[in-house]
């Protein structure tokens, strides 16, 4: 054999993986406390999408490591636990409450939270210009979301002014969300009252609560458990007329009147960027948490045909969206 055969045969050997082993691909552990759908949920399909269009393919170039809370949050520390043991290379904590437990189990692993509410208020980051430390991603907070869903209520109930605001206090970061709604009331002209659930078991009373109030109208503010039971609470508001704005699509595409706010499956495909970043080597602590850029507007005119409302031109012209 000549030696140029030789050092061929050499070069070739070295660029292959010795035998019964493989190439270290990247590891993600995706932590969410939701109760999937067949084991996935549309966060967790928009969150993979984002990482093919970055050029991941699991299995191949990365592989992701799920686990669901089955909407019991007090499961998150263990997931958290079991996905630091397992020594992954990032960790997508899907909401304030999987942050948290994250946090708690690793100060090492990079976090990517995709929606938190307000990371630097529950004290996750420094703040979002420079998050420090192990965590980034981005933020379902901007100040003038609160006023503006407040503005386009009160557009449409035209001279009532009273209104509730349904939410779970029990949940990491609803505090902040909450407060920017009863900052902006005055501003707009309307008094809003708190009507908390922290329960499902609680939501039954809360709707005999609102009963009782008869506010003019509803604003609801979503997290895991209200969002449960959409399909409950825009079905409570219809049958007494009572228009509400909510915070996502998911409760208009359900039935429920208007929403005002982020697209989710937006903000959850573009935490691909940061995961895709973090494995490149960019520090976490460096990359700026990011607000809302796409917040859209949705409305369902069949809705408000039953509720005997009139939307306003200006709004359905306005509108991302609108369900006939």
């Amino acid at each position: 054999m000549n030696t140029r055969r030789r050092l061929l045969i050499a070069l070739s050997a070295a660029a292959l993986p010795a035998f019964g082993q493989q190439r270290k691909i990247p590891v993600i552990g995706y932590m969410s406390p939701v109760v999937p759908v067949n084991n996935s949920d549309w966060r967790l399909e928009a969150f993979l999408q984002g990482m093919r269009d970055l050029g991941y393919a699991d299995g191949q170039n990365m592989r992701v490591v799920v686990r669901w809370g089955e909407g019991k949050l007090e499961r998150m520390p263990a997931i958290a636990r079991e996905l630091v043991k397992m020594k992954v290379d990032v960790i997508v904590a899907t909401s304030s409450p999987s942050v948290l437990a994250a946090r708690d189990a690793t100060k090492t692993i990079p976090i990517v939270m995709p929606s938190s509410s307000d990371p630097v208020g529950d004290g996750l980051v420094k703040s979002l210009a420079h998050p420090g430390g192990n965590i980034t991603g981005l933020s379902l907070m901007a100040p003038e979301l609160g006023a503006k869903r407040l503005q386009l209520l009160k557009q449409v109930l035209k001279k009532s002014r009273d209104v509730v605001v349904l939410w779970n206090p029990a949940y990491t970061g609803m505090r902040a969300r909450f407060k920017e709604a009863q900052q902006a009331a005055p501003t707009v002209g309307m008094s809003i009252r708190s009507l908390e659930v922290r329960d499902p078991r609680e939501m039954e009373a809360a709707f005999e609560a609102v009963t009782r109030a008869r506010p003019d109208g509803l604003v609801l503010l979503a997290d895991p458990l209200t969002n449960s039971m959409r399909a409950r609470i825009v079905e409570f508001a219809r049958e007494n007329r009572l228009p509400a704005i909510y915070e996502i699509r998911e409760f208009v595409e359900a039935g429920g009147l208007m929403s005002y706010g982020p697209n989710i499956s937006a903000i959850n495909r573009r935490s691909a960027y940061y995961v895709d970043r973090i494995l490149k080597g960019a520090n976490p602590g460096d990359l700026p948490i990011e607000q809302p850029s796409q917040i859209e507007l949705l409305v369902n005119t069949r809705t408000a045909r039953e509720l005997g409302i009139t939307i306003p031109q200006s709004i359905l012209a306005s509108a991302d969206q609108v369900i006939q």
